[in-house]
């Protein structure tokens, strides 16, 4: 599947018409597809710019409105190439160090997930009449965030 392109006009406008095609699908055929989802910011920065993407407001913004609007983006997005974490960092507080990496608040990490796998266990039981646990979990784990044994039986 080709990556949807975020282009500096939509991100100037927090337009988020890129994202129709997946947005007007019912979740369970987004579902289906799996974590496939390659968003691309075309974002332009001074080569001086010492910022990485996810430290420039603008895209943060853009992240910020289309997680809220979508709160099944994080479960699409492809975890090999980095497209969850790259989203996760624009609306999760964070620091990067070239040495170090990219490292996530943790308590801030904690809340995020906690509050989006609430929220998807919910949506996809609602939506799906079954949950989708093993996928929620993998998401989590593909972050670094490892969940408690007792998580789901929580939310049983």
């Amino acid at each position: 599947m080709e990556p949807v392109q975020i282009n500096a006009d939509a991100i100037r406008r927090l337009d988020l018409t890129p994202l129709q095609p997946w947005s007007s699908q019912p979740l369970p055929s987004l579902l289906e597809q799996g974590p496939a989802l390659e968003l691309q910011f075309d974002w332009p920065r001074d080569p001086s710019d010492p910022r990485e993407l996810a430290e420039c407001p603008e895209p943060r913004l853009w992240a910020v409105r289309a997680d809220a609007r979508y709160p099944w983006l994080p479960l699409l997005l492809e975890r090999d190439q980095g497209s969850l974490i790259r989203h996760v960092a624009m609306v999760v507080p964070h620091s990067f160090n070239r040495s170090e990496g990219l490292r996530f608040e943790p308590q801030a990490l904690e809340l995020w997930i906690t509050h989006r796998l609430m929220q998807l266990d919910d949506l996809c039981t609602a939506t799906l009449g079954r949950p989708q646990r093993g996928n929620l979990s993998q998401m989590a784990a593909s972050l670094g965030y490892e969940l408690d044994a007792g998580f789901w039986t929580l939310l049983s």
